[in-house]
């Protein structure tokens, strides 16, 4: 598996010692390892690592300016913590404090002086396997962590193309485009952000409100289509929309179905108290529903309707306005007219 890397295997090799350098290099060019890189000042190893990246280090610990272990330190500054430094220690001195020292600081093998060239190959072939072993799953954790994130991406559109499309189905037979809906969720979003709502939320809201009026599904055409005004029995029965895309939406464990539930029953309830399905009043409608309230008004009266033309942006301000305090809740009244002046 590494044939080819270990030919092309670069091994940098520090000694103060042009001699244990020779020897070295002698060893390793006999097995086949001709990418050398040396030097006799260990000033130098820093800047060499840095250039060159070897696939490992043969590294002196008794050197003047800087010892190994000085050198260890400055290589593990650099290598993050998810790395693998391949230091192999040349060093005479096998005391348990010095090992424990040069383990500590990153090196991962030592090699005894004077050398034994048969051990000598066979850790160096050890620890560049191991090297290049964690090298192969650091790629392959890479390639796996892209296709995740691919994934991730790939199922995340399926899911708004859904929600889009389940949204699109509950408009579709009084607004066959189904802009309705993604407007609302835009202005909901939009709102949302001008109240200092966190923007991944906020973005959540706009999501979500576009499935204000999925329980349309379960209202027929003949009341849903109608043209002329609405009975006292039939505004009833288009009032149980929001009951009905309560229930189409709840018991979800997906945070977007979960708000859109919440939006779905409360969208048309009144500051006052004087809305449906269940009279909520003030802070009691939840502040999901109170933005919505305000985004589905604002396009249902500045968009046609098969029971209605559309009015102005002005005439639809003017209304919203009115209505402060009654249906619409007072404060997030002030930051849409506020956001719709700076628009014009």
């Amino acid at each position: 598996m590494w044939t080819d890397r270990f030919s092309t295997a670069k091994i940098l090799i520090v000694d103060d010692q042009k001699h244990n350098i020779h020897v070295l290099e002698t060893i390793l060019k006999l097995e086949g390892f001709n990418n050398l890189i040396t030097t006799t000042d260990s000033r130098q190893v820093l800047s060499l690592y840095q250039e060159t990246k070897p696939d490992l280090v043969l590294l002196d610990l008794i050197m003047p300016h800087l010892d190994g272990f000085a050198v260890l330190k400055q290589l593990q500054e650099i290598t993050r913590p998810e790395d693998y430094l391949p230091v192999i220690v040349l060093t005479a001195d096998l005391a348990p404090a010095t090992k424990r020292q040069a383990l500590t600081l990153g090196a991962q093998d030592f090699l005894t002086k004077p050398l034994d060239p048969i051990e000598a190959i066979l850790r160096i072939r050890n620890i560049l396997h191991v090297h290049f072993s964690h090298d192969y799953m650091a790629h392959q954790n890479q390639i796996l962590a892209q296709q995740i994130s691919e994934r991730t991406q790939d199922l995340e559109q399926a899911r708004m193309e859904i929600l889009f499309r389940l949204a699109r189905a509950a408009e579709y037979r009084d607004d066959q485009t189904g802009q309705h809906t993604q407007r609302v969720g835009k202005i909901a979003q939009e709102l949302a952000l001008r109240m200092h709502i966190a923007p991944a939320e906020a973005e959540l809201i706009g999501q979500a409100a576009t499935l204000h009026d999925i329980g349309k599904i379960g209202i027929s055409d003949q009341i849903l289509l109608k043209a002329s005004t609405l009975t006292v029995e039939e505004r009833q029965t288009m009032r149980n929309h929001t009951t009905i895309g309560a229930h189409i939406l709840e018991g979800s464990r997906v945070p977007v179905l979960q708000v859109g539930e919440i939006i779905a029953l409360t969208h048309h309830e009144r500051w006052d108290g004087q809305g449906y399905p269940r009279q909520l009043a003030g802070a009691d409608i939840p502040l999901v529903g109170q933005i919505v309230a305000i985004a589905d008004a604002f396009d249902v009266m500045t968009h046609h309707r098969t029971y209605k033309p559309a009015r102005t942006i002005d005439y639809a301000l003017s209304e919203i306005t009115c209505h402060r305090g009654t249906q619409f809740a007072p404060a997030i009244v002030d930051v849409f007219i506020a956001w719709q002046k700076q628009q014009t």
